[in-house]
């Protein structure tokens, strides 16, 4: 196999502006790029200073690398590897520098890098990008400054106990599980409203799948008037919008109304087996602009639809692998808000790394990548890198590409575990001493009004 190489300045700038590098990564938001997003911004300083504007956005950067660490500790690591005496700044020192950045510059840096990653892989469906909707939510230090903006979290019992709250509703590419958008606020506003801020991403030859929270007629209607295609899931219960047929097909959908919008209802029954025999089955109902059954079949739409979990798991990727379940550090709305771009940057500039790697196998699914190996060989690249002015020449993957080909995960198995959507006081009486808390290898079939399908994988 050909082994492209290219020249790259992986390395330090000199002088006040040493620390301002993210290791590796630098590469993908190099110090030009920055700079540019200041000047543009208005954050250029005026004067030297001992912690420039630049290195500002690199420490928020590297903060969100390391968010276990405080703001002194991650400093550190930025000037671990630069050799030479380097003076750590005092905490009131760091705070100031953060509020003179402010938020526009992070901002702008993830506007600039957000977006679907270009893949060698069949990540696309019929010729459409498959992306999700979906929301979540982070935590954040409580506090006077906080709590002002953003609520508490109710606790199970009611009130205001837990922490503050971000709402963060996401566009996220299912094949590479890139950021294609992100809109955040407080919990105050809801996923549906909060939702509408994603149209500006939305486009026609995109597939936008969503779970049954989402497809309220309005809202169906702005996102599908963008000329992106939706394939969204609709409530079952007695509650759910009632559909009127207009016209059926031989593969067991049929059109109707949903508010302004057509529609096409798909219907089908989803049997999971395990290997002991038991077996689980939940009916689905699906809504889709594509209007023609020879181009989507119905039972091809259903197989589809699982591709909306690719979300959830770009959630916990941000959530618990890199924030580890912890709070965010910011103690001011401002500082929130930066945080929090911070984060959706770092993490979109992670999965671009591990999307270059997997192009060097045209036959890699993107989903072997391990994300905790990625953000692992990150840490470790901001440690080691050198100060230096020359220029080297690495593999086109680079070193996080190369961990993450050295160790690649398993193919995708079809597998199922208990989902717990109820959480008691205690993680302990919400599992119960009794739950089996093994994962089994199972087999799905598809049942729709036409046709009966055991596929090999998950739909």
């Amino acid at each position: 196999m050909f082994d492209p190489v290219i020249n790259v300045r992986a390395v330090s700038a000199p002088g006040v502006f040493a620390p301002g590098h993210l290791g590796e990564l630098t590469a993908q938001v190099p110090p030009e790029v920055v700079d540019a997003v200041l000047a543009e911004t208005g954050r250029v300083e005026q004067r030297a200073r001992l912690l420039p504007a630049r290195v500002v956005v690199y420490l928020l950067l590297a903060g969100a690398l390391f968010e276990h660490l405080g703001w002194r500790q991650v400093w550190a690591r930025l000037v671990g590897g630069l050799g030479g005496v380097f003076v750590t700044p005092s905490s009131a020192a760091i705070s100031q520098a953060l509020r003179r950045v402010g938020v526009a510059p992070l901002r702008a840096l993830f506007d600039l890098l957000r977006g679907p990653a270009a893949t060698t892989a069949a990540v696309s469906w019929r010729g459409l990008l498959v992306a999700a909707i979906d929301g979540t939510q982070v935590a954040i230090p409580a506090g006077e400054a906080n709590e002002a903006v953003f609520r508490r979290q109710p606790t199970v019992l009611g009130g205001g106990g837990g922490y503050p709250g971000v709402r963060v509703v996401a566009l996220v590419a299912c094949g590479t599980r890139t950021l294609v958008d992100a809109v955040f606020g407080p919990t105050t506003t809801g996923e549906l409203a909060m939702a509408t801020g994603l149209t500006r991403s939305l486009r026609p030859g995109m597939l936008v799948l969503a779970d049954r929270n989402f497809p309220a007629r309005d809202l169906f209607a702005l996102l599908a008037g963008t000329g992106a295609d939706l394939l969204f899931r609709l409530k079952t219960t007695s509650n759910a919008p009632r559909l009127n047929r207009v016209l059926s097909f031989a593969d067991g959908s049929w059109l109707a109304w949903h508010g302004p919008t057509l529609v096409r209802v798909l219907d089908a029954q989803i049997t999971v087996t395990t290997p002991d025999g038991t077996t689980r089955s939940e009916a689905y109902r699906l809504i889709t602009t594509l209007l023609h059954p020879g181009k989507a079949p119905a039972a091809a739409l259903v197989r589809l639809y699982h591709q909306r979990w690719e979300i959830e798991t770009a959630f916990y990727e941000l959530k618990s692998t890199i924030l580890g379940g912890r709070v965010l550090r910011a103690r001011t709305p401002d500082g929130v808000i930066q945080e929090i771009y911070a984060l959706l940057t770092c993490y979109q500039l992670l999965r671009t790394a591990m999307t270059d790697a997997t192009n060097s196998d045209a036959r890699l699914d993107p989903d072997r990548a391990s994300f905790t190996i990625a953000l692992n060989t990150a840490r470790d690249q901001i440690t080691t890198i050198q100060q230096t002015r020359h220029q080297t020449a690495i593999d086109l993957i680079g070193v996080i590409g190369a961990a993450v080909l050295a160790d690649l995960l398993p193919a995708r198995r079809p597998r199922t575990r208990q989902r717990i959507r109820k959480r008691a006081i205690s993680k302990y009486n919400a599992r119960g001493p009794a739950i089996d808390h093994k994962t089994y290898p199972i087999q799905v079939t598809l049942t729709t009004d036409r046709e009966i399908l055991t596929p090999t994988s998950t739909p």
